[in-house]
């Protein structure tokens, strides 16, 4: 019997450059772990949205950074963590945005992290030592 690697990890610099990096990276993986196509854009879409909230906001300084990047499978369960060592922050905490306002009424930010609660099964976050630690996690299904 085979054993599945269900562990894979991404270590980055906090450059929005990265995104290409993370983006070939995740349709490896789909293929790896038999992720459908539609999920694998969504996920995309996902830590897109993350990671570019990292670089844009975590750091006070224009110093490099390494960003991480742990997936794991089980049991069809797919579990995302972002790992940074920005400044204290808890994503998970934000009100949803009202989106019955129109853009020009609504205030900014805060679509990111409520499309990534909308399109994953949980969204958890840690302070942990000095690191933030985002965990999204999906089940897949036959219709995922």
């Amino acid at each position: 019997m085979e054993k599945e690697e269900n562990i894979k990890s991404l270590r980055l610099q906090n450059k929005l450059e990265e995104l290409e990096t993370i983006s070939v990276f995740l349709e490896e993986l789909a293929e790896i772990w038999d992720i459908p196509l539609a999920l694998t854009m969504s996920l995309n879409l996902v830590l897109e949205e993350a990671f570019t909230n990292v670089v844009n906001y975590a750091y006070e300084d224009n110093e490099a950074h390494l960003i991480q990047i742990e997936f794991e499978m089980k049991e069809r369960v797919l579990s995302i963590k972002i790992i940074d060592d920005g400044k204290a922050y808890d994503p998970t905490q934000n009100a949803d945005p009202d989106v019955t306002l129109s853009a020009e009424e609504r205030s900014i930010g805060g679509l990111g992290i409520f499309l990534i609660r909308k399109m994953m099964d949980e969204v958890t976050y840690q302070r942990a030592d000095t690191k933030n630690i985002l965990t999204m996690t999906k089940k897949l299904t036959n219709g995922n």
